[in-house]
């Protein structure tokens, strides 16, 4: 939403790049440092952070690895570092999947308030999809296309961003589906690329690619405006779906008990790392923004996150698992 850009746009402004750092964390990290990502190799996250590892070890002097946990919407790799205690497991996921999963599942292997929030780290669009041999141009020639026989719309998980997303693209135009969960963003976009699913609504730094390769369709975009980074492509809201804007809210949580001089410290390095010129010139040349907060601005996203989409589930009701 427009809003919640906005309002962590500011929250940039009070990052904690320069935060003081006791002298309890000054022998931290004192062994390799594990970065969980919780969906398949090649999607939004795993890009960030393999992107950042390397600089990451520099500036903390150890070695920085990142492991891919995935399954039920980045809740396995969530719990890994829920309930890990070696000061030394973080997780790199797409926040909204946090808090949809807080919300929506009530069987999750952790507890949601094990989990605290230590910076945002990126903000990316949401690119609409499709195998270019199907005979659709935009969103409403989808949705007609799949009243005459419902159409697959993968997702990275049932309850995923993207999922509630298609959803609601899906009930805006009345288009006939059925869902086709993976584990990652990287599975779907592959999939629909491969042309065994006909839809997909992906993060932009992982989709992109595929998009300029001619491997994917592009139907639409998810910011309110369009992009200068692609002119011609139209945004899903000026296609019929009023106000529709979503996308990947990239961020570093960790788990609550972790010593506070150390997890000061691991935000006060993730922010000065993201906000590398490299860095920020890659991110933004794939269509991300760096955008950062505070390890409190970043639980207080993941609590505004899980209301945004609560909305949204109770009004899809049995609509939400397909067969719209």
């Amino acid at each position: 939403m427009h809003t919640r850009r906005t309002a962590l746009k500011r929250i940039g402004a009070t990052a904690v790049a320069t935060l003081p750092l006791p002298s309890l964390a000054a022998a931290w990290p004192d062994r390799p440092l594990s970065i969980i990502v919780p969906f398949a190799p090649g999607g939004t996250s795993d890009v960030i952070a393999r992107l950042i590892s390397a600089p990451l070890g520099d500036m903390l002097k150890t070695t920085v690895v990142v492991e891919n946990k995935t399954g039920a919407n980045g809740a396995v790799g969530a719990a890994a570092v829920a309930q890990s205690t070696n000061e030394h497991t973080v997780l790199l996921s797409d926040m909204s999947a946090l808090a949809i999963n807080a919300v929506m599942d009530k069987a999750l292997p952790y507890k949601p308030a094990q989990i605290a929030g230590a910076t945002m780290l990126a903000y990316s669009p949401h690119l609409l999809c499709t195998h270019p041999s199907i005979p659709a141009n935009n969103v409403q020639e989808m949705a007609e296309l799949s009243k005459k026989k419902p159409i697959n719309i993968a997702s990275s998980g049932i309850g995923s961003a993207n999922h509630l997303g298609a959803v609601e693209i899906a009930l805006a135009t009345g288009m006939k589906f059925v869902h086709v969960p993976f584990r990652g963003g990287a599975q779907s976009i592959g999939d629909v690329a491969a042309g065994n699913t006909q839809l997909v609504l992906n993060g932009m730094l992982a989709t992109l690619p595929l998009v300029q390769a001619g491997r994917l369709k592009l139907l639409g975009i998810s910011k309110r405006t369009r992009m200068a980074l692609l002119p011609d492509a139209p945004t899903i809201a000026e296609q019929g779906v009023k106000d529709f804007e979503s996308g990947t809210y990239q961020g570093v949580a960790i788990p609550v008990t972790m010593n506070k001089a150390a997890a000061e410290k691991l935000a006060s390095a993730l922010v000065t790392v993201i906000r590398m010129p490299d860095i920020r010139s890659k991110l933004s040349a794939a269509g991300a923004e760096v955008m950062t907060s505070s390890p409190k601005e970043t639980s207080d996203f993941l609590v505004a996150e899980g209301k945004r989409w609560s909305g949204l589930i109770q009004r899809a009701g049995s609509q939400l698992e397909g067969n719209a």
